[in-house]
């Protein structure tokens, strides 16, 4: 062995003992502050806990942002903004989305005002701004649309702003407001971090997997009430069948593409179950997302394949037609899904729809009320923490914020921001969908078509719901609509980089055979 090899083992042997030193180093201070948390805490073991899963993540993210954001975005799915009445699951007891102050099982302090999602994001951004700036990471990718999303979150601020003028609670306000600035905040994160085709395969893993987790809480919860709903309404959070849909489309967008990896065949796998979960979440609101965004989906599709889905789709639907004459007035556990539509659709009676009725009757009295604010200030809304006006006094729901959200947030966004500030929003909305499209057809690659064409439907499927529920607040579907917009400039960039290579080898026997290279006449 000469003298060089001999120093390179030894240089070797010095790097390993100095990354064990390290690794035992972390572990001993580690296990040490989880135990000084247990004596201060009083044997607090969800607090120790807490501890080590914080430090882990932020040692993660520091190491790979990328990593950093896969965990972000599966907490954000799995965890639960709103519980359940009745139920009481460790997806909601973890309280992600409260107030540092308001978690029960860490050390109380009055100035905690944000919660671990925000601390979450922060983490993300100093993580992503120190990676560029050491130049680990030095590419900083163009945001589709940044400017008009500027001003969308300016006039959010703006809404703010006249809103505490005019009296507004600003509690009330920032819960209001919080979820949009999520969505922005994402929408400009999301294209730094994630840039290549595998990174948005695995977080779209990361989906379908909390989903199925999702899915599979619903139907335990289902087969707990005796394969009955019980006393409850609903028993998944309204979010879940929401990006389910988006998953559905997703699903069809791989088949008409013929993409066979292995995200088709898990997801085929879990058709059943997240079809079952999506029952249990009773969401008659994502029900009619689902069929705008299928139709949706159909129109953005090129000939061929329009026909292979309207041919995959009729045989489909005569079955469904033939399901809903048979079960249209039958109340029972086989005409639960034709019931849902029907009293989504049409005017049905109290004893046929039950809450429903009192449901429907509901947002009915609460769109005229707002739609006589929007009259009374119609230009710049009454900003945000101020309670919408009830010419028709509503009934008393389950919800704090009922006086300042309401069912229908389209409508609410116009009681809040005005007809200028609706302008901007729904020019901000409509701008992703325009660009989406023209990514769509700018690029070749089947699997980043699919994942276009679903970005195109998140969407889409997002605005029809929120016309009919409480969604645009929430902030898991801002965060989820954030990452899937975020991801058109990478598809872009990705799918036009790719379409650039095959041209390249394409040409190159042509190019060869002008040069009069021999190979080239064989």
């Amino acid at each position: 062995m000469s003298f060089i090899e001999i120093k390179r083992v030894i240089s070797l042997l010095r790097k390993i003992q100095f990354e064990k030193i390290v690794s035992y180093s972390l572990i001993a201070l580690v296990s040490l502050a989880a135990s000084l948390i247990l004596v201060m805490e009083n044997g607090n073991i969800r607090a120790a806990f807490a501890f080590v899963i914080v430090l882990a993540v932020v040692l993660i993210t520091f190491f790979r942002v990328d990593w950093g954001f896969y965990i972000f975005f599966g907490m954000v799915l799995l965890f639960d903004q709103f519980g359940i009445p009745g139920f009481d699951p460790i997806t909601y007891n973890v309280h992600y989305f409260w107030n540092l102050k308001q978690i029960p099982y860490i050390p109380h302090f009055s100035a905690g005002v944000m919660n671990p999602l925000e601390l979450q994001l922060l983490l993300l951004f100093i993580s992503w701004f120190m990676a560029v700036s050491s130049r680990r990471r030095n590419k900083v990718q163009g945001v589709y649309n940044w400017g008009i999303a500027l001003i969308f979150l300016t006039a959010v601020a703006a809404s703010l702003a006249y809103g505490m003028k005019n009296g507004g609670e600003f509690l009330r306000a920032l819960w209001e407001v919080r979820a949009f600035f999520y969505l922005g905040f994402v929408f400009f994160l999301v294209p730094q971090i994630i840039q290549t085709k595998e990174q948005i395969r695995i977080l779209l893993w990361i989906a379908i997997f909390m989903m199925t987790i999702k899915a599979i809480q619903g139907i335990l919860r289902y087969v707990s009430q005796g394969f009955s709903f019980g006393i409850y309404t609903c028993l998944t959070n309204h979010e879940d069948p929401v990006f389910m849909n988006v998953l559905f489309i997703f699903l069809i967008g791989l088949i008409l593409y013929n993409q066979k990896n292995r995200q088709r065949t898990a997801m085929l796998w879990l058709l059943v179950p997240m079809l079952l979960g999506y029952m249990a979440g009773q969401r008659r609101a994502a029900v009619a997302g689902f069929i705008v965004s299928l139709g949706a989906f159909f129109v953005l599709l090129p000939g061929e394949k329009r026909r292979m889905l309207l041919k995959a789709m009729v045989p489909i639907l005569g079955l469904f037609v033939v399901y809903s004459a048979v079960f249209w007035n039958d109340s029972g556990r086989l005409g639960l899904p034709v019931q849902m539509i029907k009293s989504g659709i049409f005017d049905t009676s109290k004893s046929e729809s039950g809450e429903r009725y009192d449901s429907n009757l509901y947002r009915v009295e609460e769109d005229y009320d707002l739609a006589v604010t929007i009259r009374h200030s119609a230009l710049k809304g009454i900003g945000f923490g101020n309670k919408y006006e009830q010419p028709l006094i509503l009934p008393p729901i389950p919800f704090p914020l009922r006086d300042w959200i309401p069912h229908n947030e389209i409508l609410w966004v116009m009681v809040k921001m005005g007809v200028i500030g609706f302008f901007v929003f729904a020019l901000f909305m409509d701008m992703v969908v325009f660009k989406g499209v023209t990514v769509f057809h700018e690029i070749d690659d089947p699997y980043l078509k699919a994942v276009c064409a679903a970005v195109i439907i998140a969407v889409i499927n997002q605005m029809v719901v929120s016309y009919f529920d409480l969604q645009l607040t929430f902030y898991r579907n801002m965060i989820f609509l954030g990452t899937l917009a975020g991801f058109l400039p990478t598809i872009s960039a990705v799918g036009k980089q790719g379409k650039k290579d095959v041209v390249t080898i394409n040409q190159r026997p042509i190019e060869e055979a002008v040069a009069g290279d021999p190979r080239s006449m064989r």
